[in-house]
């Protein structure tokens, strides 16, 4: 991530112009907010309409959800989709909203009870704090400093060092507890100098062999200095879209692998000074522990292309055995391309659970999509 972006000059402050422009999107709904998604409508009957009318997205990462999952959604606003991933994951599951944004974090805790009644069980909560930095729980924190106010730059310096401890302690998410990671038009949202951690972020709280279904705007060049600089460009998820390429790297950045585009946009949701963005919708994995090099299971790749090359490095050619460690054959069935995948035998083939899962828009490993 160290685009020309990343090491921007712009002097906005980030922060205040999306907390000001969500703040009244709570209370009063914006349709120039993001652009227009179908979501399931068997999932939105129950939904108050509160929730519908202020709900601001670009994608639904809802639809690559499972049942009995733990679900965390990043910038959760007013828990639309932690309330449409409830409903898929059922009483075995969990959702998690994480939100630093009051007013949407009132919208959606207003609803809680109400939901549990309606779902049939509990299993949603919604919890303060910011998306890059998932360790400290700011209900905590303000718990904190109402009973230790800072007046002077010693209490300031103890503020941070309960902060720290806090996040050691009682961390708003610990590492290695949730199965999928999702988020809808809220990464861009973020400022260029925090992106490194919001990505470490959801690397830290993944399980081994989770992911990271994330919708989010994208666009076809660099954002210039100007545009990073408009409050309202920037709140409206535009002047903080990642270049199309650049989105990719991220997660690759953060040590995901098996990175696919899931959806992508044919036309641009909106173009401003001849830069286009529109939506897009990536899967990425956290890797499985194993030893890579421990090529243990035999695989036949099915095709279509005449060879691929995974992230560990496997080179496999179209109907011609290959070794791969047990590791990297689990991480094959937890994406869209274990259908192209066969284990040799059938003992491998039980043990391993190759499931697939179907793409929305975008074929795996076909011309405009993302192998394996």
């Amino acid at each position: 991530m160290n685009s020309p972006q990343n090491e921007s000059n712009a002097t906005l402050n980030v922060e205040a112009a999306v907390r000001d422009r969500y703040s009244g999107a709570a209370q009063e709904r914006e349709a120039a907010l993001c652009c227009p998604v179908d979501y399931d409508a068997r999932y939105l009957k129950i939904i108050p309409n509160e929730i519908i009318e202020r709900d601001y997205g670009c994608g639904d990462p809802s639809r690559h959800v499972r049942e009995g999952e733990t679900v965390l959604d990043l910038g959760s606003g007013g828990g639309k989709i932690c309330y449409i991933a409830a409903q898929i994951v059922g009483a075995a599951g969990q959702v998690i909203g994480v939100d630093c944004n009051v007013e949407m974090l009132g919208l959606a805790r207003q609803y809680q009870p109400e939901m549990a009644k309606r779902l049939g069980y509990d299993v949603v909560s919604f919890r303060k704090g910011r998306i890059e930095d998932l360790q400290l729980d700011l209900d905590l924190f303000e718990k904190y400093l109402q009973e230790n106010p800072v007046h002077s730059s010693a209490d300031w310096l103890r503020a941070q060092g309960a902060a720290d401890e806090l996040r050691r302690t009682e961390p708003l998410i610990p590492d290695n507890t949730v199965d999928v990671v999702v988020s809808n038009c809220v990464l861009n949202l973020v400022s260029y100098e925090h992106r490194r951690q919001l990505f470490a972020e959801i690397f830290r709280v993944l399980k081994p062999g989770g992911r990271a279904v994330i919708s989010d705007i994208t666009c076809d060049r660099e954002v210039p200095l100007e545009l990073q600089n408009d409050p309202t460009l920037w709140s409206g998820c535009i002047s903080g879209a990642f270049r199309d390429d650049q989105f990719m790297a991220a997660f690759e950045q953060a040590g995901f692998q098996a990175c696919v585009i899931l959806e992508r946009q044919a036309q641009p949701w909106t173009t401003v000074k001849d830069i286009e963005f529109r939506s897009m919708t990536i899967q990425a994995s956290k890797p499985l522990p194993g030893n890579a090099g421990d090529r243990s299971e035999e695989v036949f790749y099915n095709g279509p292309w005449l060879e691929v090359v995974d992230d560990q490095g496997n080179r496999l050619r179209r109907g011609e055995r290959s070794r791969v460690s047990s590791s990297t054959l689990r991480q094959y069935g937890q994406t869209p391309c274990g259908q192209q995948i066969t284990p040799v035998s059938s003992e491998t083939a039980a043990s391993t659970e190759l499931q697939t899962f179907p793409l929305q828009t975008t074929d795996c490993c076909s011309p405009g999509g993302s192998c394996c």
